[in-house]
């Protein structure tokens, strides 16, 4: 217990602090494949202090509300993997905050707030079963739906379910709101809805909101470091190969609709999983 309490601790400090300098290096190297010279890699924590320290100002008080309850469901998600908790407790907190940042989005009268949101709710759509199909595919692997099972296991799960790793991957790609599919709320010029779901957050909000982000870097690619769980050196390197190639697909591709990313996300997660479950029914 006394080392639950620990790593839930050492999640709520170190988290937004590990996904902020994420997100700096990200800037970086994004500026770098531009052939621009970026922002520091500390940005961001400038950005956000700089932003708690803005007057607290709000469209509708419902938007503060749901602020407020994204960066604790982002926040407890985090905890919940670090204690080694229950992948379907995650995924419905998880799911939680993402449904409270739509509600604080569609609470505005803006319309860039209002399309934002709506879009919202399709990425959701499109990431929410890829993350179903991934822990089902784990629990079968470990008969648990236990983070903890995952580590008991003498193999990496890469090994057994690889296809669905790259299932995974493009609900990655979603959740880190990388193009092709960041359609609902982006940092970018070529954004055409300022920044969609965002727009009419400001000040701590907006604080918060960037926040709540960073520990959901932290949570996905906590996910993806289950997938080489029998080595700390593994699940670093592994995570860090699978970022790069978010920031590269990121940098090569143009943003797509949604129509293209429900029918490429749910089309393509179901065939590899599919595929993938009848060759590990057949080892």
């Amino acid at each position: 217990m006394i080392i639950k309490i620990l790593l839930a601790i050492v999640a709520l400090i170190l988290a937004p602090v590990l996904g902020a300098l994420i997100t700096g290096v990200d800037r970086r190297i994004t500026a770098w494949l531009q052939s621009r010279v970026g922002p520091p890699i500390l940005q961001p924590l400038y950005d956000v202090l700089k932003l708690l320290g803005k007057e607290p100002m709000v469209t509708n008080t419902w938007q503060a509300i749901c602020a407020y309850v994204y960066v604790v469901a982002a926040a407890l998600s985090v905890v919940l993997l670090f204690i080694g908790s229950d992948l379907l407790l995650i995924f419905f907190v998880l799911t939680v905050g993402a449904v409270f940042l739509v509600m604080g989005a569609l609470a505005s009268p803006s319309p860039y707030s209002q399309i934002g949101g709506q879009r919202e709710l399709l990425q959701m759509l499109a990431y929410e079963p890829l993350l179903i199909l991934v822990f089902a595919a784990i629990a079968m692997v470990t008969g648990s739906f236990k983070v903890s099972a995952v580590f008991e296991l003498s193999r990496p799960l890469l090994y057994d379910i690889p296809l669905m790793f790259i299932v995974l991957g493009y609900a990655l790609t979603i959740k880190l709101r990388k193009s092709p599919f960041d359609i609902s709320a982006c940092h970018h010029a070529h954004q055409e809805l300022v920044r969609g779901v965002y727009t009419e957050y400001s000040g701590p909000f907006l604080a918060m909101i960037e926040i709540a982000h960073w520990y959901e870097v932290i949570l996905v690619l906590g996910l993806c470091a289950l997938f080489w769980s029998t080595s700390v050196v593994g699940m670093v390197v592994l995570v860090a190969l699978t970022y790069l190639a978010e920031i590269i697909i990121d940098n090569v591709t143009a943003r797509l609709t949604w129509h293209f990313m429900l029918k490429s996300a749910v089309g393509m997660g179901v065939a590899l999983t599919v595929v993938n479950m009848i060759w590990l029914y057949a080892q």
